[in-house]
């Protein structure tokens, strides 16, 4: 389940990528699909271990590979292991939210990415998640959990306070809202019977992606989006030094 539109981001064949946090790796591998080169970090190294086996599975399946490549690396988004410049591409999918010193990252995301290249960043969008804090504090008060909820104009200004040129945004899974609610509700850590059911509608949704559900969550995402999705530029001018400046 992809929350940014690659076609949007204009992923190309070459690009170097990174993807930060990149968790279970599902933007890495699109990107892989896609001819980039990519580079997934996370300080989770069971996570990473998964990415990488499954880097090596769409190999073996010839969903990518050469010329293309692809790696995985143990990081912190406060300090990425990379010189300025590095990277045409930039994805931050999901985890600003996560960290108390964002505008760290954020400078961190901006430091890597290459004059002339562009990052997509992702959050939860402040009314689905501001319902889902006031439902359950076990939803974002645990460790490694939610320790901000955004109003979109706030980070579209943090990002372009380091320099990014703001190219767009969009909302996406109007459809997982009303899931996250009801696990709220009922209990986050609780099985229960309804919450089971609408996962097995959503499974089903991805798998299928039928034609009417589609159509209902275009129509609803503006609305009811879970993720706030921010497409960004650097410009042509702006190099690692002038970024951090």
């Amino acid at each position: 389940m992809l929350t940014l539109d690659f076609d949007r981001f204009g992923v190309a064949p070459g690009d170097r990528v990174l993807d930060v946090g990149c968790g279970g790796g599902r933007h890495a591998f699109e990107a892989y699909r896609r001819g980039a080169d990519v580079v997934a970090l996370d300080r989770d190294e069971a996570e990473l271990a998964k990415v990488a086996a499954m880097f090596g599975a769409m190999i073996a399946a010839g969903e990518a590979g050469p010329p293309a490549k692809a790696e995985t690396v143990r990081g912190d988004a406060l300090a990425l292991p990379f010189p300025d410049d590095s990277f045409e591409r930039v994805i931050a999918a999901e985890v600003l939210e996560h960290i108390p010193d964002d505008r760290t990252a954020i400078a961190e995301i901006v430091r890597v990415l290459a004059p002339g290249g562009r990052a997509a960043v992702t959050v939860p969008r402040w009314l689905p998640e501001r319902i889902c804090w006031a439902l359950s504090d076990g939803y974002h008060d645990v460790e490694g959990g939610h320790v901000r909820i955004y109003r979109g104009g706030e980070l579209v200004g943090r990002l372009l306070d380091e320099g990014l040129v703001l190219c767009g945004t969009q909302h996406a899974h109007a459809l997982h809202a009303p899931y996250w609610w009801l696990k709220c509700a009922l209990g986050v850590d609780r099985d229960r019977a309804l919450p089971r059911l609408y996962h097995r509608f959503l499974v089903w949704d991805i798998a299928r992606r039928p034609r009417a559900t589609r159509a209902a969550e275009r129509l609803l995402d503006p609305l009811i989006g879970k993720s706030l999705v921010i497409y960004l530029a650097k410009p042509a001018g702006a190099g690692g030094a002038d970024a951090r400046a």
